[in-house]
């Protein structure tokens, strides 16, 4: 992160673009921020949903090389879109959850300006996310690469069967696999689509990946945790079609024998927590850990 104080001198918003909700947070954050003597950048798609100007308009780069703090209002998809396009740049974000479940983004927005308030006068919590580095290799050439903050997922192509592919940790032979797709997921992804096929769920602070297998045709098939410098080479087989997906936000089309690599990421990404923020509490809301069960 940056060393600056956490006055946070220069503050950019991103919102969830064509949403009139998002919209109405973004302009009165962007008051409030500018009212307290901070420079605010609005980033250039959001823009589009605020009906007054008055403000400056960024790009992701713009934003990197100025911002020290970006707060993102939307769902966590919009907060994972925003670390992806940071990360490189260093940029601290807090989210201001107006999605569905927000795991990552967890400022209410009725407690937004508030929290805003703790969070300029140096009341939070600031927590490392570790990304994942992923290219596909042809012909023993990079032809494509993507960060991922969750995960990356190995799925079939547009045939609709099973596909087939070996994986390999550290150069050493792990398995063949003949599945609907694999996901390979960081600590952060591991309450995501990992856990809709049954990962374990996996603090942030241990670092690490996960290989969790897509409807494995194998009932010893189970999913493998990783250390942290490991590096995974997965290599779909011959006469396959197949997609890497990377956050669900971009995706690339695999042929066979092309290979796809897996690491840590040298990059990461600082989450800004509120006061009171409990990974466990947080968890035992969303999943609904201590919901009463429901009368008929």
């Amino acid at each position: 992160m940056k060393n600056n104080p956490p006055a946070f001198g220069c503050v950019a918003l991103i919102g969830k673009y064509q949403s009139a909700e998002v919209g109405e947070s973004l302009r009165t954050l962007a008051h409030w921020m500018q009212s307290s003597g901070r420079r605010v950048l609005i980033e250039q798609e959001s823009s589009g949903v605020l009906s007054d100007g008055g403000f400056e308009v960024a790009d992701f780069d713009e934003i990197g090389r100025s911002g020290d703090l970006a707060v993102i209002i939307g769902g966590d998809g919009s907060l994972i879109s925003a670390a992806r396009k940071l990360a490189p740049h260093d940029v601290p974000l807090v989210g201001v959850n107006q999605g569905r479940l927000g795991f990552l983004t967890d400022v209410a927005r009725s407690t937004m300006l508030s929290a805003m308030e703790s969070l300029m006068q140096g009341q939070f919590r600031p927590e490392r996310r570790a990304l994942l580095q992923a290219s596909v290799l042809r012909d023993g050439e990079m032809v494509f690469s993507a960060l991922a903050l969750n995960d990356v997922v190995l799925s079939k192509g547009d045939l609709g069967r099973m596909i087939e592919f070996e994986v390999r940790v550290d150069d050493e032979f792990v398995y063949s696999q003949r599945s609907d797709g694999l996901i390979i997921a960081t600590p952060t992804g591991s309450t995501a689509y990992s856990l809709s096929a049954n990962g374990p769920i996996v603090h942030p602070s241990l670092g690490g990946m996960l290989i969790v297998p897509l409807c494995p045709h194998a009932l010893s098939s189970r999913p493998i945790a990783l250390g942290d410098t490991s590096v995974l080479n997965i290599r779909l087989f011959a006469r396959h079609d197949a997609r890497a997906h990377f956050d669900g936000q971009e995706h690339f089309n695999l042929q066979g024998d092309d290979g796809l690599r897996i690491e840590r990421s040298p990059y990461h990404v600082t989450l800004m927590h509120p006061p009171g923020y409990s990974y466990f509490a947080m968890l035992r809301e969303k999943l609904r850990w201590s919901e009463a069960p429901k009368e008929a």
